[in-house]
């Protein structure tokens, strides 16, 4: 095992899984895309120990409205619920993830409840299955089935780069899986019970402001790099998710200063045609 599959497998069990979800070793294949597997983010007595948000992209909806919608919900669990910062993700194919992490695991039915308040407040023309807080997910990073395209966690102001097609032609890095994780912090009981609270009583959660229009999408180079950003030596510290709103939509000046500050060269990852 190496030492940046061994962080991602901590950090996805800090966040996201039950103690009993899965056994290391088939985790370990899912994540190196030798089998994809549909994972419970459940515990085997009940509790709802995650929640991931889906954000799809819709027939002859106005371009990239999928992803400027997750960076309005996003920014209101902040700003106005007081929850902390979700990791986002790709799937793959053509859909945006938010991930909400529960240091305390509710039971199904309340997490259910929590989720159908959140749309009906924040997306309710986003379409959200009845069993959502229970079904099993393809947690990333992974291979998606059907696209045969890796689903990944992603850096949250890079989004719009992914508003065409959400998914990755290579294996991202470990290491800088991990890295997008270990900065975000479990929601925890009181700001869950907190949130569900505004949810109901239905008073100081304003309307949500219009988000910014999504950035113009970046070439393959960009879009790749921002879902693997470098490995950091031994001697520099990790890559943490960035404080505060995260989820904005980068200029391309935006996302190539980035990676300069991380040593990786936009074009490196352009495949030329023959």
């Amino acid at each position: 095992m190496n030492p940046g599959m061994d962080k991602l497998i901590a950090e996805l069990n800090r966040l996201y899984l039950a103690p009993e979800a899965v056994t290391r070793e088939v985790l370990t294949q899912h994540l190196l895309g030798k089998t994809t597997l549909a994972i419970k983010l459940t515990t085997a007595d009940g509790l709802t120990r995650a929640l991931a948000i889906p954000f799809r992209k819709v027939v002859f909806a106005p371009e990239g409205q999928h992803w400027t919608r997750l960076c309005e919900v996003a920014n209101a669990l902040q700003a106005e619920l007081g929850l902390p910062a979700p990791a986002v993700s790709i799937d793959g194919a053509n859909t945006y993830y938010l991930w909400l992490s529960l240091e305390t695991p509710v039971p199904t039915a309340r997490a259910q409840d929590f989720l159908a308040a959140l749309r009906q407040k924040y997306f309710p023309d986003t379409e959200l299955a009845p069993d959502a807080a229970t079904a099993p997910v393809y947690l990333p990073p992974c291979l998606n089935p059907r696209s045969g395209k890796w689903a990944a966690f992603i850096h949250p102001g890079m989004g719009a780069s992914f508003a065409d097609e959400s998914g990755l032609e290579m294996t991202p890095p470990a290491a800088g899986q991990a890295a997008f994780l270990e900065g975000l912090d479990s929601i925890g009981e009181a700001q869950f019970e907190a949130a569900f609270g505004k949810l109901q009583a239905g008073k100081a959660v304003p309307a949500l402001s219009p988000a910014p229009a999504p950035a113009p999408v970046a070439g393959p180079a960009v879009a790749e790099a921002a879902a693997v950003p470098a490995v950091q030596p031994a001697s520099a510290p990790a890559a943490a998710a960035p404080e505060g709103l995260l989820l904005k939509d980068a200029t391309l000046e935006d996302i190539v200063r980035f990676l300069h500050a991380k040593n990786i060269e936009p074009t490196f990852r352009h495949l030329l045609p023959k």
